[in-house]
């Protein structure tokens, strides 16, 4: 029961996720575009309540949970600010930028029909797919 359980509140969270994306506009290339040109600053107000939020959250629920709803828990992951980090972010940073696509609105595109997310998406893989080779390389 628990597995299904489990997917059941991934569905929900990331339709939610998905629809709040949609409503808030970030799944058009249009308005990520005007945003980084300094045109229009609304979604600097859904990127704020979102990181102020996840703030909370992260803060909140463990002191007040002790473990997660689902059982399991909680964990921190201290990232180390290195030149892997400084670079991969640029280059994400970039492609946002070029294209005006973040990967999560670009799967919430899909569901509106916008198909030219497509492109972004494969754009993403092959990043993800080079990280992984040249890692390994390593």
């Amino acid at each position: 029961m628990k597995p299904f359980l489990n997917i059941i509140l991934m569905v929900v969270g990331g339709a939610l996720f998905g629809f709040g994306l949609a409503l808030s506009g970030m799944i058009s290339p249009r308005v990520v575009l005007q945003f980084l040109n300094l045109k229009d600053f609304g979604l600097l107000l859904v990127m704020g309540g979102a990181v102020t939020m996840t703030f909370i959250f992260y803060q909140l629920s463990p002191r007040l949970l002790g473990r997660p709803l689902l059982g399991g828990s909680f964990n921190q992951r201290l990232i180390a600010l290195d030149s892997r980090l400084v670079i991969g972010s640029a280059i994400f940073g970039i492609g946002w930028g070029v294209s005006g696509v973040c990967p999560g609105p670009a799967i919430a595109a899909l569901g509106i029909g916008n198909f030219q997310a497509i492109w972004s998406i494969l754009g993403i893989f092959a990043g993800a797919y080079l990280y992984g080779y040249w890692s390994n390389r390593q």
